[in-house]
């Protein structure tokens, strides 16, 4: 089911981006929810989120909701030449 060719049948890929400033509470939250609640209608079996090393925030965040890391791209470059790794983070879906 994705549309991401690395992942397994079973997985779906996720990528939320949210405005930094001004910070408005609860709508990574609210993105997840929905999320979840399709990868569990759809018997998806893990969601994958793939961060850039830099995003400390992004991180934390999707550590924070249960995902755990199980996969880092070294050095993967920007548009502009700078190079950053990716790290991917799985969430094992599990029933409402």
């Amino acid at each position: 089911m994705s549309s991401n060719p690395k992942l397994q049948n079973g997985w779906l890929d996720i990528a939320t981006f949210a405005q930094a400033k001004p910070n408005v509470k609860g709508v990574g939250t609210g993105l997840f929810k929905a999320s979840s609640e399709f990868a569990h209608l759809e018997k998806i079996e893990f969601i994958n989120a793939t961060i850039r090393a830099d995003n400390i925030s992004g991180l934390a965040y999707y550590s924070k909701i249960g995902f755990v890391d199980y996969s880092v791209a070294k050095g993967i470059p920007l548009l502009d030449g700078t190079r950053i790794d990716r790290i991917s983070k799985k969430y094992k879906v599990v029933a409402p």
